[in-house]
């Protein structure tokens, strides 16, 4: 996927990593090799027992967006990472996308 997808300044990747319990989002420039923002589900789901990690994952793509917009980020590209795009990874996009980030 990293050798047809790359990022820029202007428009950076935004890298998936799910693991059993949490997601990882990160933006990626790839060009000057420099992680431009980083968001992850841990508040979430913490302390709090009746949400799904599905809507952890919807509410960290939102708060990616919240903070790409800070930094005037508008357009990115979207690495799923090899993971299908389906639950958690749609549920990122989407969050992502209801924020305001163009994909």
């Amino acid at each position: 996927m990293r050798a047809k997808i790359s990022g820029t300044k202007d428009c950076p990747r935004l890298s998936v990593f799910r693991s059993n319990r949490f997601v990882f989002l990160q933006l990626i420039d790839d060009i000057n090799k420099k992680t431009l923002l980083s968001v992850n589900d841990f508040k979430e789901i913490k302390g709090k027992k009746k949400i799904t990690k599905t809507d952890s994952a919807y509410k960290a793509g939102e708060n990616l967006a919240k903070m790409a917009k800070e930094k005037k980020i508008a357009e990115i590209v979207f690495d799923r990472g090899g993971y299908a795009f389906h639950g958690r990874v749609k549920a990122v996009a989407e969050g992502a996308r209801a924020g305001g980030l163009k994909f």
